[in-house]
């Protein structure tokens, strides 16, 4: 039996309007990376392997973490968000998302318009799906404990994978994802199966709940 730990990075830059300018860690997101760093030290144990996507987030987060990760993985990289909002007001007519609640329904709308092919964005919704499931496939070892830092969509994803979620079930799981948080399931020959979601012990505190962040 093997385990896999999925973390979302630290809050990154959520202001942003493109993909480069989103991707690097706010103050917080550096805190809140650092808090987790030292929950897991404290709760876990070793990891055989630690996995780490490409983007600057994933790589601060693991660094925060005080993680070395063994291997960069670019198949642990986020969607291209930025890139999906465009083709679904050029393709849809529908404007990016001015509010929390419009987000919501935003992200539904286009996970199911880039599963059906109706908008392209930076690489199609299938190959975006499988490079996931290679990923997360050949990371998984039976009697292994695997770390992965990586993006809630990629997260998402591998829920789908595990649950059986439909793309509208997958974007309400995408959507509550902490910043920071921590996703556990144990790896077995019949499949891959979950046991924590969303976890955020090291954010449990009262005082701290103003670092619980989804954007």
């Amino acid at each position: 039996m093997g385990e896999l730990y999925l973390v979302r990075h630290g809050q990154a830059n959520s202001g942003a309007t493109t993909e480069e300018d989103y991707d690097r860690l706010s103050g917080l997101g550096h805190a809140q990376a650092r808090r987790l760093g030292d929950w897991m030290r404290n709760h876990e144990g070793p990891f055989d392997q630690v996995l780490c996507g490409s983007m600057r987030r994933h790589r601060e987060t693991a660094k925060g973490m005080g993680y070395a990760p063994d291997h960069i993985d670019a198949r642990l990289n986020e969607m291209e968000y930025f890139a999906l909002v465009r083709d679904m007001e050029v393709n849809h007519g529908i404007r990016p998302p001015a509010s929390s609640e419009d987000f919501a329904d935003h992200m539904t709308q286009t996970l199911n318009a880039w599963e059906q092919t109706t908008i392209a964005g930076a690489e199609p919704f299938s190959t975006f799906e499988t490079r996931i499931q290679a990923a997360v496939s050949g990371a998984t070892k039976p009697g292994k404990r695997v770390l992965c830092i990586t993006s809630a969509g990629v997260i998402a994803m591998v829920m789908r994978g595990a649950l059986g979620l439909s793309i509208e079930q997958m974007a309400h799981v995408l959507l509550p994802i902490y910043n920071s948080s921590l996703h556990r399931f144990r790896i077995r020959p019949e499949g891959t199966f979950l046991l924590t979601f969303n976890g955020i012990p090291h954010l449990d505190a009262p005082d701290l709940a103003d670092q619980r962040t989804h954007l």
